[in-house]
């Protein structure tokens, strides 16, 4: 059992790494998105390792979107912006370079669903007064 456990918590720290790394590229790269990689690599690493889950969260430059999401479900207004400017940018990117009509197609169906979801998320409430 003790074996398994730690194998566990290695996996997940692992992913939490390739999430991190993923989100730290996504920074400079308009079509990458940071802030969900972001949170993936601190569910990852509250899984796989304590020190680093709050190296992520207490991060002054990573660690807002994270606290925003994990205390109150709620995604900034910058934050809500530069995610629709990457979903217009994808869907544009994807139009003008040709894409099959079916890819186009299925490209609206979903980011139409991630857009809604990403509105209709509250601010956080530093961000409300």
């Amino acid at each position: 059992m003790l074996k398994r456990n730690r194998l566990q918590r290695y996996l997940w720290l692992a992913a939490g790494c390739v999430s991190l790394a993923l989100g730290i590229i996504g920074i400079p790269l308009p079509l990458l998105p940071t802030t969900p990689f972001l949170l993936l690599a601190a569910f990852c690493f509250a899984r796989g390792s304590d020190k680093l889950h709050r190296w992520l969260v207490n991060h002054p430059r990573l660690g807002p979107p994270i606290r925003d999401w994990e205390t109150y479900r709620a995604i900034s207004r910058r934050g809500k912006i530069l995610a629709m400017v990457a979903i217009v940018a994808v869907l544009a990117a994807s139009i003008i370079f040709g894409a099959p009509l079916y890819v186009i197609i299925i490209q609206i169906i979903v980011l139409s669903a991630v857009s809604t979801f990403i509105l209709t998320r509250p601010r956080p409430p530093h961000e409300r007064r």
